[in-house]
């Protein structure tokens, strides 16, 4: 995973260093943002998955990393919050 994919995934995931453990998955962003075409790409790379936009989030889409794609933004010693992915096979 690039570096700019981690900082990305590790936003969405709630990871900082005060952090260590996931507390959501999720990043809202549209066509014509700075981080658009990087969640796009990770999405080919099977890293993250991408949802419709909605009213809710003022049309924009939802993007949720797979486990694969959050396991690759943990730093050593941090954990995933497993709610946000018990519907995905480990």
């Amino acid at each position: 995973m690039l570096d700019k994919h981690k900082a990305l995934a590790r936003h969405a995931l709630g990871l900082s260093d005060l952090n260590t453990r996931s507390y959501r998955n999720r990043f809202v962003t549209g066509p014509g943002s700075d981080d658009y075409e990087e969640w796009m790409h990770m999405v080919g790379e099977g890293m993250a998955r991408r949802f419709k936009g909605s009213a809710l989030f003022g049309g924009n889409e939802v993007f949720i990393l797979t486990r694969k794609g959050a396991q690759a933004a943990l730093n050593p010693g941090e954990t995933l919050d497993a709610e946000d992915f018990h519907k995905e096979a480990a």
